[in-house]
Parts: structure tokens; C-alpha cells; sequence
């Protein structure tokens, strides 16, 4: 059997507690003159401004954006862009969740190329490398830290449209756990469940045949054995710690583990992609206007028991890992259906809804749902089985009535 492997990854990954603390180094080595990229919330934290006093100290010019609002509507694009040409930095720093170093990735774009942000939709639409950028997260969730992606809900258009190459990876990503002490159950919740949603996404995505041209022509290219390394990684790192964090959110032990799970979730997706969960969150999303986290994971054990067939032999690997055998010797297939169910009953465990009726999905927009989730054809594509508008719908109205066990 031949192997195929990709990672595409920043530079410098640095993880660990108290690992902020090399901002200012790293900085100083790419340049003298930053944008930092935050929010309101973060921009007032204590953490924060030692970091900016830290690259003050070091004679690092900086300009802090701190309007970034969350799923980066393009109107606070702009308004950053605006706010930082004149002031013309020579790389990105950005300090918070997901959306915030979505904001430093696509700065960096639209401060180095001129087109309007549309022209970047989609796939290896980025024309040439960007400002170099260095990722804080704050929360431990998208993994954007590591990823060639950013997301953006385009106010026009009324969707969320992703952009993808790998000129957007961050140039360093700095992980330390520490900054996630701070972040509420609910936020800690529907990160963590992001992560754990990208890692299995990853882990059961299509096996594509490993052409030389492969990865060029993808940004996402499907299963490979190195991204299932950093699936497995961060699975076993998310399940056994995510509740709790959840509950008791000083646990640092918890922590740390949160967010190793959280980058090495990056680092899978970001090469293998995700499917199906994701294609449909983005009209979901729109629709009911919830944590994205919270609309993937609510949506994966549908996605999970639809793919099941595909994906047997993953699935009951991951039970495996898990312990979820328990020592009672059992097949591949009744291991696939106990880590389904055991998946959907951790989201319950941590309040991810368990229907998309309870998330607020409108019963009349079902339809609506899968027509414009088949419209997110790299994710469509990336599903381990075959997708059309119909299977979608069956996924959508599964999640919505909570009849999971319809496809097992």
C-alpha cells in the first residue's frame, strides 16, 4: 500500500503555558512595525497589555485594531483595513479566538494585494504571499492558528464564504493555555467541540488517490497519514478533559490538553479538510445566528451516522483509542454505532443542543439548508460518501426531528 502524507504549517509552532512571553522576540525578528488584531473584551485584559508593553519595550511600533466582531462580517474588514494602510505595518499580530486571527489573516491579505476581498473566494485565489503573521488564540477551538483558511460572513451576499491558500497560514503560532483560563463553559464548550468536530471530520474525510498533482490543484486534499496523526492526537487530547474544562475552568491541567487538541486539530484539517458537518453550519449559521461550534457539533452525530457505512473502520478505531471497548470484545460495526452515540451523548454532556429545532432552525428553511450547504463544494467534495441536495435534506431533517437512528 503506498502512503501519501501533506501538512502545510506555520514556520514556528510554539506550545505551552507561559509561551506568550516569546511575542516579543518572535515580533522583533519579522519586523518593526505591527497591526495587532483583538476585541473589545481582550483589548482590556491584563495578559494583553503586558503583551503590548512587552513589544513596546522591545521598540516595536504597533496599531491595535480591537473591533473585530465575531464571524468577521466584511464590514469590520474593511473598517480595519481602513484604520491600518496609513499606518503601514510589516506584519500582523493577531490576540484572540478564531474570528480575531481570521481578521490578522485576511489584513495581512488586503494590506499586500489590491483586488477586493470577493476576489480571494474560494480556492488558491490569493495571487502571492501576504504580511507575515503571528496567531495568539485565545480560545481553544477553530485552530486558525495553523490553518490555511479564514471565514468570512459577507454582509452582501448574506453567507459565509471561506478563503483558502496556503499564503494564509500564519508565519507563527504561539499556543499557550494560559489565555484560555479566562474564557466561560459556554465559550469553552463550543470551541472544544469545534476541535473535536475538525479531528473526526478529518479523520473520516475522502481518500483521494494520491496524484503528484494532487495538492496543488487542492487546498484540502483529503485523508493522508499525516493528518491522521493529528486527528488521533487531538481526540485523545479533547475527549477525556473537555467536560471538565467545561465545568471548572482553572483547571489548567484541562486546559493545556484543550488546546493541544485544538492545534493539532488544525494541523489535520488544514491538510485533510472537513465535510458535510461544516457544508451545512454555514446556512445553518446564517440562519439561526449561533456559536459556529455549537452548530457543527450539533450537526456531526447526523453527519457521523449518515457517513457511518463509509467509515466503519474509523470509527471503530476511535472507539478503540478511546477505551469505548471497555474490555467487552466487539465488532468493527458495533464499535462504529457506541462511538456515534457516545460522541452525541459528550455534546449533550457539555449543552450542544441535540436538534437543530432546539438550535432554531426555522422547519420551513430545511430544504434551503442543504441546497445552499451543496453550494460549499470543497467540503461537499471532502465528505468520506457521496453528497447531493437529497442526501443533505435527509441529513438536515434527521438533525432537526433528532431521528439519528434513521441511517444506522
Amino acid at each position: 500500500m503506498t502512503q501519501f502524507g501533506l501538512m502545510r504549517l506555520p514556520r514556528s509552532v510554539l506550545f505551552g503555558c507561559g509561551q506568550r512571553a516569546a511575542l516579543a522576540d518572535y515580533s522583533q525578528r519579522i519586523g518593526s512595525r505591527a497591526l495587532i488584531c483583538t476585541d473589545a473584551r481582550l483589548a482590556a485584559d491584563p495578559q494583553f497589555l503586558t503583551m503590548i508593553e512587552s513589544l513596546r519595550e522591545r521598540g516595536t511600533h504597533t496599531l491595535i485594531f480591537d473591533a473585530t466582531q465575531p464571524d468577521l462580517p466584511t464590514d469590520s474588514i474593511r473598517a480595519c483595513i481602513e484604520m491600518a494602510r496609513a499606518f503601514k505595518p510589516d506584519h500582523v499580530i493577531g490576540i484572540g479566538g478564531g474570528s480575531v486571527i481570521d481578521m490578522a489573516k485576511l489584513a495581512a491579505l488586503l494590506l499586500t494585494h489590491t483586488s477586493p476581498l470577493s476576489a480571494y473566494y474560494g480556492e488558491f485565489n490569493v495571487p502571492g504571499p501576504v504580511l507575515p503573521v503571528i496567531a495568539l488564540p485565545t480560545t481553544a477551538g477553530t485552530g486558525s492558528e495553523v490553518t490555511p483558511v479564514a471565514v468570512v460572513s459577507d454582509l452582501e451576499r448574506g453567507v459565509k464564504v471561506g478563503i483558502s491558500s496556503p499564503y494564509l497560514i500564519p508565519e507563527v503560532a504561539i499556543c499557550d493555555p494560559e489565555l484560555t483560563v479566562s474564557c466561560p463553559p459556554g465559550l469553552t464548550a463550543y470551541s472544544a467541540a469545534d476541535a473535536l468536530t475538525h479531528a473526526i471530520e478529518a479523520f473520516t474525510s475522502v481518500t483521494r488517490t494520491p496524484e503528484p498533482e494532487l495538492s496543488n490543484k487542492n487546498v484540502f486534499v483529503g485523508k493522508n497519514v499525516l493528518s491522521d496523526h493529528y486527528a488521533l492526537l487531538s481526540i485523545c487530547s479533547i475527549w477525556p478533559h473537555l467536560k471538565a474544562a467545561v465545568a471548572h475552568g482553572s483547571d489548567l491541567v484541562a486546559r493545556e490538553h484543550l488546546m493541544l487538541g485544538s492545534l493539532a486539530a488544525g494541523c489535520a484539517f488544514g491538510s485533510a479538510g472537513t465535510a458535510a458537518a461544516h457544508a451545512l453550519q454555514y446556512p445553518v449559521g446564517n440562519l439561526t445566528h449561533t456559536p459556529h461550534g455549537m452548530g457543527v457539533a450539533t450537526l456531526l452525530p447526523y453527519v457521523m451516522a449518515f457517513n457511518r457505512s463509509a467509515c466503519v473502520k474509523e470509527f471503530a478505531t476511535l472507539a478503540r483509542v478511546l477505551g469505548l471497548d471497555a474490555g467487552v470484545p466487539a465488532s468493527d460495526d458495533a464499535l462504529s454505532h457506541r462511538f456515534i452515540d457516545a460522541t452525541a451523548e459528550l455534546f449533550a454532556a457539555i449543552g450542544i443542543p441535540r436538534t437543530l429545532a432546539a438550535l432554531g432552525l426555522p422547519d420551513d428553511q430545511q430544504k434551503w439548508t442543504a441546497e445552499a450547504g451543496f453550494a460549499a463544494k470543497r467540503l461537499v467534495n471532502n465528505n468520506p460518501r457521496a453528497l447531493d441536495v437529497e442526501s443533505l435534506e435527509a441529513i438536515t431533517r434527521a438533525a432537526y426531528s433528532g431521528e439519528r437512528h434513521a441511517f444506522l
